[in-house]
């Protein structure tokens, strides 16, 4: 069966109205029992519980980094892992900042730790060292993070350091160079100015 919820209109799950949801709606597969069991495992209950209070609390008037800060704490996250890239250094610096200023203990690790070439990866014509997701990842882990942040790194590294952490990871920002890491622009020009693009 192919899931076409992008297309969907009717919002059946939203509107908890099942009963007219369309004959390919996930929502009516009978592996949904065995899903919603898994929402009892506690760290999953915990995160689950924990973000939902954290979206309804004042519903549509909290920054995500406000979000952000309110989640790790209902969730009683003490040690923050920031992984960023090294294009969002001052950000990384002023975010860093108000993590520390809002008592956690951050550990964070930049994108070109241990300067690694791109010989490694077969790329020869370029002396910039590449991005090293797996390293910020893995000293993370040695740190034993409770939550791990990541701001800006490109596509794909962050697939990377989503595949090596160990510790929970929520996405403060993404990297977009051309539209100052809003990638939502584009899909908000796609019928105008961005048409010809894709």
């Amino acid at each position: 069966m192919k899931y076409t919820c992008a297309y969907c209109q009717k919002h059946s799950c939203h509107k908890n109205d099942l009963e007219n949801a369309p004959k390919n709606c996930p929502s009516l597969d009978e592996e949904q029992k065995e899903i919603i069991k898994l929402y009892q495992e506690k760290e999953n209950f915990d995160i689950a519980k924990a973000s939902s209070k954290i979206v309804m609390d004042d519903y549509g008037s909290k920054t995500r980094l406000k979000e952000m800060i309110d989640f790790a704490h209902e969730m009683g996250y003490q040690k923050i892992g920031l992984a960023f890239c090294v294009g969002l250094s001052k950000e990384a610096d002023v975010f860093n900042r108000i993590l520390v200023k809002n008592g956690f203990d951050v550990e964070s690790l930049i994108c070109k730790l241990g300067s690694v070439s791109r010989k490694e990866i077969g790329i020869t014509d370029c002396d910039v060292p590449m991005c090293n997701p797996i390293a910020q990842a893995k000293y993370l882990n040695d740190q034993k993070t409770d939550f791990n942040i990541v701001l800006g790194l490109c596509v794909g590294h962050d697939t990377l350091f989503f595949k090596y952490s160990k510790a929970p990871v929520s996405v403060f920002a993404v990297k977009d160079r051309v539209l100052a890491h809003n990638p939502l622009g584009a899909v908000y020009l796609a019928d105008s100015y961005y048409e010809d693009k894709f």
